[in-house]
């Protein structure tokens, strides 16, 4: 009997064969700068960092590929960001081809959507809002970039890093070329920080949002109960957290000298990009031990569903709060805007956050245990794989290759949804429908 492949395997493989490609492409001798291979680790390790959109490097970007290294891991960070099937939509669009009914479930299930109707047209939005908001933040990024660093490679420059930011993937041009790695030359600049903030949030919202934003523009009692959720916590966690990198951040740049403007532009970029960004405005590996930790809560939460960004979701987090509460005040069910919200729900929440939290765990007790390194920088590390964030204490390049496969694989399952990966690796044959007796347990 022939067996199909689900819609989850099929999204696994895409992104697998993305991948591959990735790394046949990034192992050609002129894919990097000085024209000797890169070796088959540090391609792989690359490609799926590029693919994943999380921004883990064990070589530095901007030193070690050339303009067409460069261009393949843009080209892997577009794609992985807006998703493989989203690509494959649009290019039906424009030959004019109708998409099979399977087809158009898999990209249901690849931006976490409910509904299967206008799928193509609703891809033609993603494209479109895309490359709106990469164009604009490039425009504004060519406005300090151009001449700082001429015409071209200016506007290369804000090409890659709009992108890589809009995609929420971390990677950066300057780690390896210039005096600072990542944005740290640009660390008191408001252009060009809230340039990439903006382009942070607007990915990390999701293509959900946007069009329920565009629908209803400033209409808040007509927005989606989803809508509102991602809304609400994305705002808190932002400037809440960035209060947060403030107080504990403060004696270092008072000590230091920074200007109050400028710590409050570091701890607000701090905030948005370690929810799956990847970027930073100052030095990871001096960050106290209280941003480090604050930093690893943030990754996990990561984005919002249906986006460019990773980690377990907003609305996740959101939901497994409201239950909490709800339990507190010995309500049934969790509620939030006049709705309630679905058991099943608050399951796969749980389900999620769990699955994560537990695999980001257990790879950073294996490496601990292979790897002679700080236990904080290690979970650092893995927590900032799998959810697909990409930011680093700088012992990505140290890690032998078990613990760089490690890495890997937690990077992929970040992408493609760790609970996803599960249920493709485990599912078995349909079975008939049983339920056990209940018996009540003491838990709490």
């Amino acid at each position: 009997m022939k067996k199909h492949l689900t819609h989850v395997q099929v999204i696994i493989l895409g992104y697998l064969i993305m991948v591959l490609l990735g790394t046949f492409l990034l192992v050609l001798p002129f894919s990097s700068a000085d024209g000797r291979s890169a070796g088959f680790l540090n391609s792989f390790f690359t490609a799926v960092s590029a693919s994943c959109v999380t921004g883990l490097i064990r070589l530095p970007t901007g030193g070690s590929w050339s303009f067409f290294g460069q261009i393949v891991l843009l080209v892997l960070i577009q794609i992985g960001g807006l998703g493989f099937m989203t690509i494959a939509t649009v290019f039906f669009l424009l030959i004019n081809k109708q998409m099979r009914l399977s087809a158009r479930e898999t990209m249901v299930e690849s931006l976490n959507l409910t509904r299967i109707d206008g799928i193509a047209r609703f891809s033609g939005k993603i494209v479109a809002g895309t490359l709106l908001f990469e164009g604009t933040g490039t425009a504004l990024l060519a406005i300090r970039f151009i001449p700082r660093f001429g015409l071209w490679r200016g506007l290369w420059l804000s090409l890659f890093h709009a992108v890589s930011a809009f995609c929420n993937a971390g990677f950066d041009l300057f780690n390896g070329a210039e005096a600072a790695p990542s944005l740290m030359l640009f660390h008191d600049d408001w252009l060009v920080c809230l340039t990439i903030i903006l382009l942070i949030v607007i990915g990390g919202l999701g293509f959900l949002v946007w069009d329920d934003l565009r629908k209803h523009r400033f209409h808040w009692k007509k927005y989606s109960l989803h809508t509102k959720l991602v809304l609400v916590t994305s705002a808190v966690l932002l400037f809440g957290s960035a209060v947060l990198f403030l107080i504990f951040e403060a004696p270092a740049w008072q000590s230091a000298g920074t200007p109050l403007s400028v710590q409050i532009l570091e701890a607000l970029f701090s905030s948005a990009t370690a929810r799956t960004a990847g970027f930073n405005s100052t030095d990871t590996a001096a960050l106290s031990d209280a941003s480090k930790l604050l930093t690893v809560l943030l990754m996990l939460i990561g984005g919002s569903p249906g986006s460019t960004a990773g980690g377990v979701k907003t609305t996740t987090v959101a939901v497994l709060v409201l239950s909490v509460f709800a339990a507190f005040r010995a309500e049934k069910k969790a509620a939030a805007f006049g709705r309630s919200i679905p058991q099943e729900t608050v399951l796969k929440s749980l389900s999620v956050l769990l699955t994560n939290a537990g695999c980001a765990l257990t790879a950073a007790v294996a490496i601990c245990a292979l790897e002679k390194l700080p236990a904080l920088d290690v979970l650092f590390e893995t927590f900032s794989a799998i959810g697909t964030v990409g930011m680093s204490t700088g012992i990505t390049a140290a890690l032998r290759p078990f613990a760089a496969c490690l890495i890997a694989l937690l990077m992929f399952m970040g992408r493609v949804g760790s609970v996803s990966f599960s249920v493709a690796l485990l599912e078995k044959k349909q079975k008939l429908p049983l339920s056990y007796p209940e018996e009540e347990i003491t838990v709490g």
